[in-house]
């Protein structure tokens, strides 16, 4: 029996590369355009295999793993918690505008946010470190095991940096976790700038101290009209 409001729902996934850090997870319409309207999701599958498993995060809470391009089919379990069905509210909020940018596209919106220097770093570490976290997509959501969230195209994370399902965490970027899922990547830019003032600057990221610290970056925005 499917709980109150559920409906059966089609997900699949966005269209960005694979990345190796962590699990990326994004909802986007039954109807597969961005533009349409979304569903209830859950995480049980109807008549379909389970979803694969993967590192540092649950398996059902948006849907499907970014790596399987398969769409699913999912219903809605009686025993679904609370945390569960807020993180699929939240996905069917943010699936709306969902976007994915290009290198260049990406490139030139964080240069005209001043990011190109800032703290030391140049505009292509920024670029670097966007795509091996979200793969420049910034309706991103990944769960880790702790019940945390790394939201967004920079992958920040709810245990210390914005506000989600834990009214204690400290949300020293001042805004929800939701908030970091806009396009126009204003909220995303402002808390990534505050986690770089931390003294481990970009190295605050596992993603940019494995893939792109003491590399040759300029092919990330190599080409790109500035």
């Amino acid at each position: 029996m499917l709980l109150q409001g559920c409906r059966e729902t089609v997900c699949s996934v966005g269209t960005f590369s694979p990345v190796p850090r962590g699990t990326l997870r994004t909802c986007f319409p039954s109807q597969g355009s961005v533009s349409g309207q979304p569903g209830l999701l859950s995480c049980l599958p109807s008549q379909s295999p389970a979803p694969s498993q993967s590192t540092g995060g649950s398996t059902c809470a948006t849907c499907m793993d970014a790596r399987s391009w398969a769409p699913g089919r999912w219903l809605c379990p009686p025993g679904v918690t609370l945390l569960a069905f807020a993180s699929l509210l939240s996905c069917l909020l943010t699936s709306g505008q969902a976007k994915v940018y290009s290198r260049c596209e990406l490139a030139r919106a964080l240069q005209e946010f001043g990011l190109d220097g800032y703290r030391g770093y140049n505009l292509a570490d920024w670029v670097c470190l966007a795509y091996y976290t979200s793969g420049f997509n910034t309706a991103a959501v990944d769960h880790e095991a702790d019940g945390s969230t790394n939201n967004g195209i920079f992958q920040v994370n709810s245990r210390k940096w914005c506000r989600n399902f834990d009214p204690e965490a400290p949300n020293l970027c001042q805004m929800y976790c939701s908030d970091l899922l806009n396009p126009d990547l204003k909220n995303a830019v402002i808390c990534a700038m505050k986690v770089t003032q931390e003294p481990r600057g970009l190295g605050s990221w596992e993603a940019w101290r494995h893939h792109c610290q003491g590399k040759d970056l300029r092919d990330w925005v190599d080409g790109c009209d500035f």
